[in-house]
């Protein structure tokens, strides 16, 4: 028998404000009313808006990211009912397609300012930048980042089940106990629940106001459920596996990628934009206890972009710092390195930092570990792709700068 038609398990409207759409929600609470329900080894579509909620525009100027409104987002799709799926259930997620909406195919990269938002190297780079991206096919360029061109690995950002009450409450307190702990720092540390700015989806009145309290936001990833990974190679013909709190699964996604580095560095990294996923969902029963499953298993599909033999050039950083202030393996001081390492490189063609520093966060670059037992100092490495350059920048050719105008800036930048 032919297959039917695929269905559409959630319309979204680009025109309409985000907290108007009952389909969306930005916070995680296992009390979000569901939005709809997908029978196990059913194929659906899913529509999705940028994980702003449309506050960033095409346009030359980026004083839209440094003022964005970061209390409301990401914006998700769900959550949906998946039938049958019981607390101590594994729900297999499959990515059959992930598309932009035909009407809007472009998207953008930002950096955010330090003040709102900040991002991996925010010391170096505190102010807003944007990237706006066109989609070409598979392809994508910018106006803003000129002399390069490359195929993107589109993904979603985040996936995920609602936490039980118990998971929130442990999530909320951790969290709580980090923040307590870490007043001397001088940046924020985690976002605990706030009121202002949430979307419940179709929740109202005193519920409503109860998952402002309680939700949890959607900026991290979490051990327990999985969320806000960011992982790039989580596309077409990927399967997640994720663990169920509660009954139905409840099961959201958002913050849809065209292309993002390992490492997503700016924050706002990937090219991210709006559009459809579409999913075929599975269940095993009682696969938490199954697989001793603590986290979320990831099994990549076998879609990405091709690159030559030899062709990723590669820079590696260490645990010493721009001070020259030895740390003991620590791979975030290691990989803000190797980030660094990257943009001197870069910038002897002519490119901004800004700039340089968007497009490691978006293009397909490789980010790994690559030593972490050689004490005092952990190495890490990022592999560059060269062919997404027009130009030649392999070590030993000529490094002659460019004419690589800007990157859209703030208005008291211009």
């Amino acid at each position: 028998m032919p297959k039917e038609a695929i269905r559409t398990a959630l319309k979204v409207d680009l025109k309409a404000p985000a907290p108007s759409q009952p389909g969306l929600h930005n916070r995680w609470h296992p009390d979000i009313p569901t939005v709809g329900k997908i029978v196990p080894g059913e194929a659906v579509k899913i529509e999705c808006i940028d994980w702003t909620g449309g506050q960033i525009k095409n346009d030359d100027s980026a004083d839209d990211v440094k003022n964005v409104d970061l209390s409301c987002v990401h914006f998700l799709s769900g959550p949906f009912e998946i039938e049958g799926a019981e607390p101590g259930d594994v729900l297999v997620v499959e990515i059959q397609d992930v598309q932009p909406f035909q009407e809007q195919p472009w998207g953008f990269t930002a950096v955010f300012d330090k003040k709102n938002g900040g991002g991996f190297l925010d010391e170096h780079y505190p102010q807003a930048a944007k990237a706006i991206w066109d989609f070409e096919g598979i392809y994508c360029s910018s106006r803003h980042i000129p002399h390069v061109r490359f195929p993107g690995l589109i993904h979603p950002g985040i996936m995920g089940c609602a936490p039980s009450p118990e998971i929130l409450a442990e999530w909320n307190r951790r969290e709580g106990e980090l923040v307590a702990a870490s007043g001397h720092l001088d940046r924020v540390v985690a976002n605990l629940p706030e009121p202002h700015g949430v979307h419940a989806g179709s929740a109202s009145g005193d519920l409503a106001a109860k998952i402002g309290r309680e939700g949890a936001r959607t900026i991290p990833g979490r051990p327990e459920h999985g969320g806000n990974c960011d992982i790039k190679n989580l596309s077409r013909g990927s399967k997640t596996y994720l663990p169920v709190h509660v009954p139905g699964a409840k099961f959201s996604v958002g913050d849809l990628h065209f292309s993002q580095g390992d490492g997503e560095i700016s924050f706002c990294g990937a090219i991210e934009m709006a559009g459809v996923i579409t999913f075929k969902f599975g269940l095993m029963k009682g696969g938490i206890a199954e697989l001793d499953m603590k986290s979320p298993i990831f099994l990549p599909g076998p879609v990405q972009p091709q690159f030559g033999p030899g062709r990723m050039l590669t820079f590696e950083g260490f645990s010493v710092d721009e001070q020259g202030k030895q740390h003991y393996m620590d791979a975030t001081v290691a990989y803000r390195q190797t980030c660094l390492r990257v943009f001197e490189y870069l910038k002897r063609y002519g490119y901004s930092g800004e700039q340089i520093y968007l497009l490691l966060s978006c293009a397909p670059v490789e980010g790994h570990v690559a030593g972490i037992v050689d004490i005092p100092n952990a190495c890490t490495t990022m592999g560059i792709p060269m062919d997404i350059f027009d130009f030649d920048i392999s070590p030993g050719a000529p490094a002659t700068k460019l004419d690589m105008g800007s990157c859209a800036l703030t208005s008291d930048r211009k």
